[in-house]
């Protein structure tokens, strides 16, 4: 997931190849190569450059920007284009006149930028996304990145009197945590991922989108009996089935179970509400309600099945708008829902949903004006910005608002609506960032699509995946995070 999930298999369009790599949902997809990781041990060695001299802080520029130092930001050249970066450093050259700013796009953010890390020399920002992301934990354990705190806890650039931090939507801060407090990462754009559906072809059921597991089932059985199957996914890259198993899971269960998954805790996997969630899923598959031949789709070939009515249910993220434009019908009625729980007993409400940022912006610890870098993640954290990219590119941004006054698009407009309804209910599993082959091969490929291919139980695939789980606690090759 560019920072997001999945990847791109080669049969995806620039939309979704981009939205998810950065998606994050995502944030280490691309194993860094022998000589970025010596680039950045050995990165000390080079020559930084003069620093700029702070300026003075004022109300209008309360990181204390120096006016007349340049400023430098790369952008990814991805799915969501540049014309909202090159809007908002307009901002800030209006801002700072005197201030020379460099802006230029990239989709090879590692090869272009690895040398001039190695070298001392960085950006003041880059957006570290795509194919070529920089490992975040590789460039935050050599030093490489300045702690956003500072920017967090400026004055917002609407409102005076608040916060930066305070205008974020849940979870964005806590995503930029790698160890401990300094936030090392603002992931601008947001995803919200959940079970995807039609209105018109839910309706035809005269059914409502169903709460607990009885009534899903009861919805899959009617819809069978119309030839529609209940549910289809993505078959051949079975990790798209957490976008609405692992919320399900945090909401029969609680945060805390989801947050142990997250750190690798012994039997995490064997708590009960996980163990009551993959009995349920595998229901879909015992009663037949997936759709015939789904294991061997990918996630193209199942979204297209979806939105030509064959199948009801699909767990995805909120590119899937972009992406199925080509074969969504006008009149399809695109909606998204948090999970069905399994009944009253759930720990948390229902509406209870995953949503989480991507698309990573960094400032580096030697960039020559970190202050302008920081700035210009502020200028784009404005209402306006805001407005300006989820405008431009139907997707959110970290900014909790900036929707108002722009017509939405069924999906976007969904996704709101369910983030108005999730309120506080809102969970991050962070699995997909910390532990991509944990997460995709072997949890995805190897646990949940032999069970929802039928070659696994859900007792059989539980231990299977705590197995992967403990593997990875015990590998100290692989660098392990905490929830803090």
């Amino acid at each position: 997931m560019g920072s997001t999930s999945a990847e791109n298999h080669g049969t995806e369009g620039v939309g979704r190849r981009d939205l998810i790599k950065r998606s994050a949902a995502l944030g280490l997809i691309s194993v860094p190569t022998m000589s970025f990781l010596s680039a950045c041990a050995s990165s000390g060695g080079g020559d930084s450059g003069d620093k700029a001299k702070a300026g003075k802080k004022t109300a209008k520029n309360p990181l204390g920007v120096n006016d007349t130092a340049g400023m430098e930001f790369v952008l990814f050249d991805g799915g969501f284009g540049k014309e909202y970066a090159e809007d908002a450093v307009k901002i800030y050259e209006r801002n700072f006149p005197e201030a020379k700013v460099k802006f230029s796009a990239t989709q090879k953010i590692q090869s272009t930028l690895q040398p001039r890390f190695n070298q001392g020399t960085p950006p003041d920002l880059v957006d570290n996304s795509g194919a070529e992301q920089m490992d975040m934990g590789i460039l935050s354990s050599k030093n490489q990145l300045t702690d956003l705190t500072p920017l967090l806890d400026a004055p917002s650039y609407d409102d005076p009197g608040k916060k930066v931090r305070d205008t974020l939507r849940p979870g964005i801060v806590e995503m930029g945590r790698l160890d401990g407090d300094p936030v090392w990462i603002l992931y601008y754009a947001y995803t919200v991922y959940g079970v995807w559906y039609s209105q018109k072809a839910l309706d035809s059921l005269d059914e409502q989108y169903p709460e607990t597991w009885d009534q899903m089932l009861a919805v899959c059985e009617k819809a069978k009996k119309k030839g529609m199957a209940g549910w289809t996914y993505a078959g051949k890259y079975p990790y798209y089935l957490p976008f609405s198993l692992y919320p399900m899971i945090g909401k029969v269960g609680g945060r805390e179970v989801l947050d142990a998954i997250d750190n690798l805790e012994p039997n995490a996997w064997k708590h009960p509400a996980v163990k009551a969630c993959f009995d349920a899923y595998y229901e879909l598959y015992k009663k037949g309600y997936v759709l015939k031949g789904t294991p061997g789709l990918d996630h193209i070939q199942s979204q297209t099945a979806w939105a030509q009515g064959k199948a009801l249910f699909i767990p995805n993220g909120s590119w899937v708008e972009n992406e199925s434009a080509n074969v969504i019908p006008k009149d399809f009625g695109l909606a998204v829902s948090a999970p069905t729980g399994i009944d009253s007993s759930d720990k948390m409400p229902f509406g209870t949903i995953w949503a989480s940022g991507g698309e990573p912006f960094i400032v580096p610890a030697k960039a020559k004006n970190a202050e302008g870098g920081m700035e210009q993640l502020r200028i784009m954290l404005s209402e306006a910005s805001s407005k300006n990219f989820t405008g431009k590119v139907k997707s959110l941004t970290a900014y909790n608002g900036g929707t108002d006054g722009i017509a939405l698009t069924p999906g976007l407009k969904s996704g709101v609506a369910a983030l108005e309804k999730a309120g506080e209910n809102v969970v991050n599993p962070r699995m997909q960032d910390w532990y991509v082959q944990l997460q995709k091969e072997k949890i995805g490929v190897s646990g949940l699509g032999e069970m929802m291919a039928g070659r696994l139980t859900p007792a059989e695939a539980i231990k299977k995946i705590q197995a992967f789980a403990d593997e990875t606690a015990k590998d100290t090759s692989i660098k392990h995070y905490k929830h803090q």
